[in-house]
């Protein structure tokens, strides 16, 4: 396989490189990543033995070692769009605006985006559409872009992320199909959980009648204890993530030892559980506090679904197959 050099930008705690790293191996070098947020960090370095380079906002594209592929899971935004779609006018000041320079200056064979399930539809269509004209029309890149759902790549988690690809050459490309997960929580669970994670009667007490509340008004809100046997909520930051994916777990409360823990041995996920869920090894390292950990896992990708994608691209590079003349819509 052709070796390609990466960049790593907003990178969190790592969830796209490693699932290009699973897919390419020795065939992938990282020569550059940014991450704002210090906690992160701390979580990529120990993990990839580099600490990123802070706020991409305060770097030149000349700062930038060249390279051939750009990732980047990017925070969706809001553009400022005025009547007419004037490109790099309309996203100038966002996140996206940044990336694009980068793209522009550099010019990259690929890159892939990533975010959440509704940015096409963000601010009525009209973010997507600019990021869509941007890349197509200002940069001059072959566009494609789906919708993919962690639990058809084998995990335990119902996660839906729009991925973007593009390419400098008009070339073809399919993203993955979709394939039967087989996991169920019960596959990611720990067996022996510390009582801290397990939720006082009094919060537990609580959570019935906000959730009582939410039904009384027909709101689909509330804490959710998982079928083992199922699947995972979407993980989520803060108390709502936790709250929807709870677990009851009798046996792990009875070893803890923990007298003053809810009647019904319920408990949250740990952070090693979040980390399964997005489809993390047992290798990555957990370097922040565990509340720290469980919102960083939250917040990153599900790994196989990034690997897959990845095979997909090595596989257009390197067959370098004409794009169709009309893109087709992807639904």
């Amino acid at each position: 396989m052709q070796k390609f050099r990466l960049i790593d930008l907003y990178a969190g705690i790592g969830g796209i490189r490693l699932g290009f790293d699973q897919a390419l191996g020795n065939s992938a070098r990282f020569v550059f990543s940014n991450e704002i947020d210090k906690n992160c960090c701390a979580t990529y370095e120990a993990n990839f033995g580099k600490n990123p380079s802070g706020d991409i906002n305060k770097i030149s594209s000349s700062d930038i070692p060249d390279f051939d592929i750009l990732l980047a899971g990017f925070p969706c935004q809001a553009f400022s769009i005025a009547g007419r779609q004037n490109g790099f006018t309309d996203i100038r000041g966002t996140h996206f605006f940044e990336i694009a320079k980068i793209i522009r200056d550099k010019k990259p064979l690929a890159f892939l985006l990533e975010n959440v399930k509704h940015f096409r539809n963000h601010d009525k269509g009209k973010t997507f559409s600019a990021v869509k004209k941007t890349i197509e029309d200002d940069l001059g890149y072959t566009f494609y872009y789906n919708t993919l759902n962690a639990a058809d790549f084998g995990l335990a988690q119902k996660r839906q992320r729009v991925f973007m690809v593009g390419f400098r050459e008009p070339i073809n490309f399919k993203f993955p199909k979709p394939k039967a997960s087989g996991k169920c929580v019960r596959d990611i669970l720990e067996n022996d959980v510390e009582g801290h994670f397990f939720l006082s009667q009094k919060y537990l007490d609580t959570l019935k009648k906000h959730r009582k509340r939410h039904e009384e008004k027909n709101h689909g809100f509330g804490y959710i204890v998982l079928d083992k046997d199922g699947l995972a909520n979407t993980l989520l930051l803060g108390g709502m993530g936790t709250e929807r994916n709870l677990i009851s777990d009798k046996d792990s409360l009875r070893k803890s030892g923990r007298t003053d823990a809810n009647s019904e041995a319920i408990r949250s996920l740990t952070p090693r559980e979040a980390l399964r869920l997005q489809g993390f090894p047992e290798s990555f390292k957990i370097a922040v506090s565990r509340t720290s950990m469980f919102d960083q896992a939250a917040n990153s990708v599900p790994v196989p679904v990034v690997k897959a994608v990845a095979l997909q691209m090595m596989k257009a590079l390197e067959e370098k197959k004409p794009a169709p003349t009309m893109m087709p819509y992807i639904k």
